[in-house]
C-alpha cells in the first residue's frame, strides 16, 4: 500500500508548494517508507509515499504518462491487472511490469469506465495537466481512504487527514452535524469527516474536479440485490470457487504475503482455505487478552496447528495511552470510538516484523449474517408483537438485574441487556442505519443541543421490498464496515507499514452472498449457514460450534480503573456539546456495575480527548 497528496492552488509559489508537499508526505511516510516521489509544476503539486509490494524494482510515483499530459498517484492492488494488461497492449506501450501503469493506461485511454473492469482495492488520484481537471476515486468497498478540500483558491487532497490538514488549503473546524453522528455511532457517515469543508470520497465512486467547475462525484458500481435462481448445492460451489479464487488472487505480490488469525471462524476460514486449496501454509498472527472472556487465542493456535502455519502472537496486557494518543492524532486525524482500534494496532505491528502483506478475514459478518444482533432484529420481529404492559415488564425486571461485565457469548444476562437496548431503539431504527450507542431518549440528554443534528446516509434505498435482517446487512456493509472497520484495519496497519487484503470483500463474493436468501445465511438462531454449510470441512467443529465473540476488548475494566479518573479529570476542563450531568451518571451506573456503560464512556473520553489535544496542539503552534 501507499499514500499520496494532491493540492493545486493558484497563489503558492514553487517553493511553497514544494515545502508544503514535503511536510504532508512526511505525515504520511509510515503508508509507504520505501521510496517518495514529489512532482512540482505550475500551480500544482503532486507527491507519493510508496510501500514497494509488486514491481519491486520500477512503477516509481507520481507515474507520467508517455506524452507527460497524465500523472497518476495511486495507492492500492489491482489483482487482475495480468489480464487487463493484456488488453490494453494495443493502445499502450507499457515500461514496467506492476499494476501502476496498467491503471494508468486503463484510465487515460478509457477513463471512468474501466474502474468497471478493475478488481482490487484503491485510492487514486489521475491529474490531466494540460485541461487541469482531476479524477479521484475509491474501491468498491471502501477499503483505502481518500479525503478532499476545496475552496476558491484550489483544491486538495490526500490519503489521510493529517496530510490534508498539513497542505493548508483550510482551517480544519469541527462540523456540528458530523459530531451528532459521532456521538451516536462512534464513526463519521460516509462522505463526511469530522470537519467542515472537509469531505471523503465515497466508496464505489469517482470524482471529478477542474477549476472551473464544481466537484462532481458519481458512482460507478452500487451493491444491487439480483435474486439468485439456482439452487442450494450450485450457490454452495459458486460461493467456494469465489472465495477459493479470491484467496489466490491476494495472494499476487513480489514479497511475502501472512495471514491475521483471531481464532474466529472468518479468519480462521481464510487460513483454512490457503492451506488446503492452494497449499500455503502462511505465517499467521494473533492478539490475546489477560482477561480470559475476551482472548481467544487457544482457538488460533488450533488452526494454526491444524494448517501447519508459522505462528506468532503477543498479549494486550494494559491499555497504553500514548499508543491511543498517537494512532487518532497522527493517523486517524479524527475522533474515532472503536476499541479494536487498540489490538488491531498491536497485531499489525507483530505482522510488520516479518512481513509486508497480510490477508484478514474481514467481511464475513456483514455478507453471511454472522453478528448477533441480526439475531435479536429477528427476534423483535415477535416481541414486538407483545401487549406493551408486558414488554414494560419484561425490560424492568432485565433492568432489575446488574449486567454483567463478561462479554455477551458467555452471558444470558448479558444478551439480555443487549436485546432490551435494541428493542428500545427499534422504533427508531427506521431506516436502519449503524449500531447506536444510545436511544433517541439517551441522545436527547447526552448532546441536547445536537438531537436535530446529523447527516443523511448516503447510499441506503428509501423503500425496498428487503426483509428487516437483510436491510440491516445491507447498511452494515455499505456504512459500518467502511466506516468502522475497514478504516480501523487501514490505520492501524498502515501506521505499520503492513498491507491488508481481504478476501470475503472480493466484488464476486459480495454481489453472490446478497443474491441469497435471507433463510440461506440465517436460519432460527442460527447465522452463517451458507458458510458453515459450505465449509463445514475446513474448520474443526469446535469453531463452528462456539459462540461469536468477535475482536473484543474489556473497556468496562478500563473505566473502572485507571480511565475514570481521567475521563473526570476531561470534563472539567471541556464538554463540548455533552451533558456534563448526564456524563456522570453513565460513570456512576458503570462503577456501581448497574449497566455497562463502557464503550459510551469510551465514545465521549475518545472525542474529549481528541478536542482537547487538538487545541493544545494548536496554543503550542501558536506560542
Amino acid at each position: 500500500m501507499c499514500g499520496f497528496v494532491f493540492l493545486f492552488h493558484r497563489n503558492r509559489s514553487a517553493d511553497n508548494l514544494r515545502m508544503t508537499g514535503t511536510r504532508a508526505l512526511q505525515r504520511i511516510v509510515h503508508r509507504g517508507p520505501d521510496e517518495r516521489g514529489l512532482v512540482i509544476d505550475n500551480s500544482w503539486l503532486m507527491g507519493h509515499q510508496r510501500l514497494s509490494i509488486v514491481d519491486l524494482q520500477s512503477s516509481r510515483q507520481p507515474m507520467f504518462s508517455p506524452d507527460k499530459r497524465h500523472v497518476l498517484a495511486y495507492n492500492g492492488e489491482v489483482y487482475n491487472y495480468r489480464e487487463l494488461r493484456n488488453q490494453l497492449e494495443d493502445e499502450w506501450e507499457f515500461t514496467t511490469q506492476g499494476d501502476t501503469e496498467v491503471v494508468l493506461a486503463g484510465l487515460v485511454r478509457h477513463g471512468p469506465d474501466f474502474l468497471m473492469s478493475m478488481e482490487g482495492m484503491w485510492a487514486l488520484a489521475l491529474w490531466d495537466s494540460r485541461a487541469k481537471t482531476l479524477l479521484l476515486t475509491r474501491d468498491r468497498m471502501g477499503k483505502k481512504p481518500l479525503y478532499y478540500q476545496k475552496t476558491s483558491n484550489g483544491f486538495a487532497c490526500a490519503s489521510e487527514l493529517p496530510a490534508l490538514a498539513a497542505l493548508e488549503l483550510a482551517p480544519l473546524d469541527e462540523d456540528i452535524n458530523s459530531t451528532a453522528d459521532y456521538l451516536r455511532y462512534g464513526f463519521y457517515l460516509p462522505g463526511t469527516t469530522a470537519f467542515s469543508g472537509a469531505h471523503e470520497v465515497q466508496a464505489g465512486h469517482f470524482l471529478e474536479w477542474s477549476d472551473a467547475q464544481p466537484v462532481k462525484q458519481n458512482p460507478y458500481w452500487t451493491l444491487k440485490i439480483d435474486r439468485f435462481k439456482g439452487s442450494v448445492t450450485e450457490a454452495r460451489e459458486l460461493l467456494c470457487d469465489a472465495m477459493v479464487n479470491a484467496a489466490r488472487k491476494r495472494m499476487i505480490a513480489d514479497v511475502e504475503v501472512g495471514a491475521f488469525l483471531s481464532g474466529g471462524v472468518d479468519s480462521s476460514l481464510v487460513v483454512s482455505l490457503l492451506n488446503r486449496e492452494l497449499g500455503i501454509s502462511p505465517k499467521t498472527f494473533s492478539i490475546g487478552f489477560t482477561d480470559r472472556t475476551f482472548d481467544e487465542r487457544k482457538f488460533a493456535r488450533l488452526i494454526a496447528r491444524q494448517c501447519a502455519t508459522d505462528h506468532y502472537e503477543e498479549c494486550l496486557e494494559d491499555l497504553d495511552p500514548q499508543r491511543l494518543s498517537q494512532l487518532i492524532l497522527q493517523h486517524v486525524g479524527q475522533p474515532f470510538s472503536d476499541p479494536s482500534l487498540l489490538p488491531t494496532s498491536l497485531v499489525s505491528e507483530l505482522a510488520s516484523r516479518h512481513v509486508k502483506v497480510a490477508l484478514s478475514g474481514d467481511g464475513g459478518d456483514e455478507l453471511f449474517s454472522g453478528y448477533q444482533r441480526y439475531q435479536a432484529r429477528a427476534i423483535l420481529r415477535w416481541y414486538s408483537r407483545l401487549p406493551r404492559p408486558l414488554r414494560k415488564a419484561a425490560g424492568m425486571a432485565v433492568r432489575a438485574l446488574p449486567e454483567p461485565v463478561a462479554h455477551h457469548s458467555r452471558s444470558i444476562i448479558k444478551k439480555a441487556h443487549l436485546f432490551i437496548d435494541a428493542a428500545n431503539r427499534h422504533t427508531e431504527d427506521k431506516p436502519y442505519i449503524a449500531p447506536s450507542l444510545y436511544s433517541d431518549k439517551e441522545f436527547e440528554r447526552l448532546a441536547p443541543d445536537l438531537y436535530d443534528k446529523g447527516h443523511k446516509a448516503p447510499g441506503l434505498p428509501e423503500s425496498c421490498d428487503l426483509d428487516c435482517v437483510t436491510q440491516m446487512m445491507y447498511a452494515d456493509t455499505l456504512i459500518y464496515m467502511p466506516q468502522d472497520i475497514l478504516l480501523k484495519v487501514d490505520r492501524a496497519s498502515m501506521a505499520h507499514s503492513l498491507e491488508v487484503r481481504a478476501p470475503f470483500l472480493d466484488r464476486e463474493v459480495v454481489e453472490l452472498a446478497f443474491s441469497l436468501p435471507r433463510n440461506w445465511h440465517r436460519r432460527h438462531f442460527s447465522g452463517k449457514r451458507m458458510l458453515k454449510e459450505t465449509f463445514y470441512d475446513y474448520l474443526p467443529p469446535t469453531l463452528w460450534k462456539r459462540r461469536k465473540q468477535g475482536f473484543s476488548v474489556p473497556v468496562h475494566e478500563w473505566f473502572r480503573n485507571e480511565l475514570k479518573q481521567e475521563l473526570s479529570v476531561m470534563l472539567e476542563k471541556e464538554t463540548g456539546p455533552v451533558n456534563l450531568s448526564f456524563t456522570h451518571s453513565l460513570i456512576k451506573e458503570h462503577e456501581n456495575k448497574s449497566r455497562d456503560n463502557g464503550q459510551r464512556l469510551w465514545n465521549i473520553y475518545i472525542y474529549l480527548s481528541f478536542i482537547q489535544k487538538t487545541r493544545q496542539q494548536v496554543s503550542a503552534s501558536h506560542s
